[in-house]
């Protein structure tokens, strides 16, 4: 039963992030001089990088919406994810190449605080680039 409930919740958090991500602003919208970006995503649970949880994650800028909201890799954290579109915005806003960012996971699992944080390195190239 607790498996179930468990699924259901997460399957109600993905179409609610879908619903977001299908309403916000495009991000060819927001930067059109944006050709493209990259993230390096990884995550930790307090120093130990978690492996699985790596990827790099190439966004599609024609198609993209100006949102970047990643979930929480703990099955055990309820309320959590890393909502790191202020960040990623402003910094494509100000036409920066490289850079990079942590987040915290603002979840709980359990009676506690969810100990997982993001770190992510992005590179962005725009149409206004010397070459």
């Amino acid at each position: 039963m607790f498996s179930r409930r468990r699924n259901h919740q997460a399957a109600e958090r993905a179409r609610e992030r879908r619903d977001r991500e299908d309403s916000a602003a495009r991000l060819r919208d927001e930067v059109p001089e944006l050709t493209s970006l990259r993230l390096e995503v990884s995550e930790f649970e307090g120093d130990r990088q978690i492996p699985e949880a790596s990827h790099i994650r190439r966004i599609v800028v024609e198609h993209a919406p100006a949102l970047f909201l990643l979930g929480c890799t703990d099955q055990r954290c309820v309320d959590g994810g890393h909502d790191l579109t202020r960040d990623i915005m402003r910094a494509l806003r100000m036409h920066q190449s490289n850079f990079d960012g942590e987040h915290v996971c603002p979840g709980r699992t359990g009676s506690a605080d969810c100990s997982r944080r993001l770190r992510y390195i992005a590179t962005a190239s725009y149409s206004n680039d010397p070459s």
